[in-house]
């Protein structure tokens, strides 16, 4: 065989590529300094930080352009899906969906070194208003918080909810705004207006505190008291990059009881059974299927973090009772058919099931093989 066939040495071509990627990563930064001049034109002409049109023409061109180079369209479509959601990230950082000559106020926040406590001190103090963090922790006490504040926000456990809220809320001025950030939203509200004269607004953020990033995460919002107060929240939380969610204190406790307390049972049920069987979960990951990997994944991200968290949601909520005794129907009814072999009534329960998802299983099929391939990508490399 010729030299000039013969494959270049192996380091030379890792070399290589090691100075393509960086490369690469030097024009992912030239992008990052368009995507500020970017922000500050939106800032200029009140223009939202996201335009979804523009995304999707992106997403299809650079599909495209990758195809036509001969690379994978999907994957491409995936890496360009994280750039735009840095972009956005760099644009809320930078303000660009605050009007230059929106006044700074004055935000409480109660329980401000908890976990959401400090993202909505971020929110807040990313947006340019002063915040005031009150704790167990803090010499500055919440009742003297809120009364210098204009905004005063409760982010403290639930089981302590109502009773930080019926001490700070005499506190709050007329013309301020009391809110909260519970994941039950009817007793919470109650006593918000129970207890303040002032603009009232129930909050949920449907995230956790360990997210990386706030872009498209959603948070709930229930209008109580004070219509401009709601106008300026909704705003803030949107220009942070949050998608909001508008309801009522019953709709969304209702809507909990499944987005919320079905889930973490179900979660928790298989958990507890898995703990229960004896057998060793290292004996199970030999034989992993992608799929398995997932529920593990799901199940043990929910037993890492705080009983004191998941407890009060499901207690709390006032359909936990009838959300539980239908999972256990389900479960027993389920139980009966698989022990006694009736593949006639399996088959049934499937198109039962498949009838109520509807054309939810054709985006379910796509989203979770995306999910199941990165994983499979992860658990392949570490």
């Amino acid at each position: 065989m010729s030299s000039e066939s013969s494959p270049r040495p192996l380091p030379l071509l890792r070399a290589m590529i090691d100075a393509l990627d960086r490369e690469l990563l030097q024009i992912m930064a030239r992008r990052m300094s368009l995507v500020a001049e970017v922000a500050a034109y939106k800032r200029a002409h009140g223009l939202h930080i996201r335009d979804v049109t523009r995304e999707r023409e992106v997403l299809a061109d650079r599909a495209r352009h990758a195809e036509a180079l001969g690379l994978p369209p999907g994957e491409i479509e995936s890496i360009f899906r994280l750039l735009l959601r840095a972009s956005r990230d760099q644009q809320a950082a930078l303000r660009a969906e605050v009007a230059p000559d929106v006044a700074p106020l004055t935000v409480a926040i109660v329980g401000g070194s908890g976990g959401m406590g400090r993202v909505m001190a971020r929110v807040f103090g990313d947006l340019g208003h002063r915040v005031l963090v009150v704790d167990l922790n803090t010499e500055l006490r919440a009742e003297e918080a809120a009364s210098l504040a204009d905004v005063t926000i409760v982010s403290v456990p639930i089981d302590a909810t109502d009773a930080v809220i019926r001490a700070v809320g005499p506190h709050v001025r007329e013309d301020a705004l009391l809110a909260d950030v519970t994941s039950i939203k009817e007793a919470p509200v109650s006593a918000m207006l129970a207890s303040t004269r002032g603009s009232v607004v129930g909050t949920h953020p449907m995230f956790g505190p360990s997210v990386h990033t706030l872009q498209g995460q959603r948070v709930v919002l229930c209008r109580a008291r004070g219509d401009a107060w709601a106008e300026w929240l909704t705003q803030a939380f949107v220009a942070r990059g949050l998608v909001v969610t508008e309801t009522t204190p019953a709709a969304h406790d209702r809507a909990m009881s499944v987005v919320q307390v079905l889930t973490h049972f179900q979660t928790q049920v298989l958990g507890l059974t898995l703990a229960r069987l004896g057998t060793p979960l290292p004996e199970t990951l030999r034989f992993t299927s992608p799929a398995y990997l997932l529920e593990l994944y799901v199940a043990a991200r929910h037993f890492a973090q705080s009983p004191g968290l998941y407890g009060p949601i499901e207690m709390r909520n006032p359909r936990s009772a009838d959300v539980t005794a239908a999972f256990e129907q389900a479960a027993a009814e389920l139980s009966e058919i698989v022990t006694s072999g009736d593949q006639a009534r399996f088959g049934a329960m499937f198109e039962e099931v498949r009838a109520f998802f509807g054309g939810f299983t054709a985006e379910a099929l796509e989203q979770s093989s995306f999910l199941i391939d990165r994983i499979v990508e992860r658990t392949e490399t570490a």
